[in-house]
């Protein structure tokens, strides 16, 4: 097991000695960076949890549940399994890498538009019980809308519809699209680049706010999941802070985290990383999509929004989760309050048969009493564990009381949607219980 490293960060009120009738106390912070090390460190075994993943991913990748997959779990604070399976396609030319760059679809929600969301709470710039009006003034006149709290948003209770395809307004009924919207060639009001040859209006945002502000909110409060706000949280991060969504997440997590790979619009940057393709888009893009974000709506705001857009591989989404898993803090620096992070990680309206956190998803309800194949995730997850699943087959989920971090990439889009086995088959949840099970296997 590593040695955990102590740093000492401050001083205050009501320390174990005083001087003067003051007291100071030192508060000291576990300095926690995932290392890496062999299963056997963290009473696993690596000939059960390889023969059991193998076995999972190759009938995983048969049944075209996805052509290629990268598997990442730390325990303890190690990484004790990463692996790659497959292929970026089913053509079988370019293997899969564990370095490979993924576009993590919906997992983008917590990794991106949360975090910034959990500080600005942190800090007292955000209520989770006022009104979202009060910060997204625009609501204010919305009559279904102006009461919504920013906890029953985060915890999909709030009414607001799943989702909207704002595709269908830039789409002509013969399938070209709208010049008035989108362009070949960029120009000073057409900057925000969709793909490669294709560029949208920049206010086009503004057209997606009014038609949310103009969506049916249901009378009945339970829950229902939705996006739409994710579309919304990087303009009010960026009124609330100053600085651009997109800058406001590399200083504050991604650059102080050590993670290069997380951002948006890879296909702009120079990584030296395969970018993993998703879909073979026959409706908008009209090619394979690949180095640009697969969801319709983050692309028609230029690839970089709350709902989705992020890309990443495995080992940088991990430092992230293990930073949630430990409260707030990671290799010394504490990005949230340790309230926060078990505030939002904690399920918010169990009486109406919600599990979810405030962002973050969590187990079923009584998802421990159920087999593998109705379980969501694993069965043996603790009721403190949480984490959020994307549409391209992308899955993260920490587990603070069995102290494990489970990250699962694939492109199980590719080469449409239409693509469910990852689902029937339940092939996330099998293999993040394989990682339960082996610590008993070993005995």
């Amino acid at each position: 097991m590593k040695t955990t490293i102590y740093i000492l960060v401050g001083l205050f009120i009501n320390s174990v000695f005083s001087q003067g009738g003051a007291s100071v106390k030192l508060d000291i912070i576990p300095k926690d960076a995932l290392v890496r090390a062999d299963p056997s460190s963290a009473g696993l075994d690596y000939t059960y949890l390889h023969t059991k993943v193998d076995s999972i991913l190759t009938i995983g990748i048969r049944k075209e549940a996805f052509p290629g997959a990268v598997v990442l779990v730390a325990k303890q604070g190690e990484i004790i399994f990463e692996e790659a399976y497959g292929y970026h396609t089913y053509d079988s030319i370019q293997p899969t890498a564990k370095d490979d760059l993924f576009d993590l679809a919906s997992v983008t929600k917590v990794a991106g538009a949360l975090p910034a969301i959990m500080k600005l709470v942190d800090e007292g710039k955000l209520d989770l019980d006022k009104p979202f009006s009060t910060y997204w003034q625009r609501w204010q006149k919305v009559k279904d809308k102006k009461d919504i709290t920013l906890r029953e948003i985060l915890a999909h209770q709030s009414g607001l519809e799943p989702y909207i395809i704002f595709l269908n307004e830039v789409i002509k009924k013969n399938g070209t699209l709208k010049h008035r919207f989108v362009k070949t060639e960029p120009n000073n009001r057409f900057r925000h680049q969709a793909y490669d040859g294709l560029y949208i209006k920049d206010r086009f945002n503004r057209k997606m706010y009014r038609m949310i502000d103009r969506s049916k909110v249901s009378e009945e409060k339970k829950y229902k999941y939705s996006g739409l706000t994710f579309l919304i949280f990087p303009e009010l991060i960026e009124q609330l802070t100053g600085d651009s969504y997109e800058y406001y997440l590399e200083k504050n997590f991604y650059l102080p985290l050590g993670v290069p790979t997380m951002g948006f619009g890879p296909s702009t940057k120079t990584f030296t990383n395969a970018i993993v393709p998703t879909e073979q888009d026959t409706i908008f893009r009209h090619t394979l999509t690949q180095g640009w974000v697969h969801d319709e709506n983050a692309s028609l705001l230029g690839g970089v929004s709350g709902n989705a857009g992020l890309f990443a591989t495995a080992a940088d989404l991990a430092k992230l989760m293990q930073m949630y898993m430990q409260y707030g803090i990671y290799d010394g620096k504490r990005y949230f309050s340790e309230n926060t992070v078990k505030e939002f990680s904690s399920v918010q309206y169990p009486e109406n048969e919600n599990r979810r956190g405030l962002g973050f998803d969590k187990p079923l309800l009584g998802n421990d009493t159920l087999q593998l194949k109705d379980a969501y995730p694993a069965p043996e997850v603790s009721a403190q564990s949480f984490g959020h699943s994307g549409f391209t087959g992308t899955f993260v989920w920490a587990d603070p009381e069995n102290q494990l971090v489970y990250i699962f990439l694939s492109n199980r889009v590719y080469p449409s949607r239409d693509h469910q086995n990852i689902y029937d088959l339940n092939i996330r949840s099998a293999v993040q219980q394989v990682f339960y099970q082996a610590g008993r296997a070993k005995h």
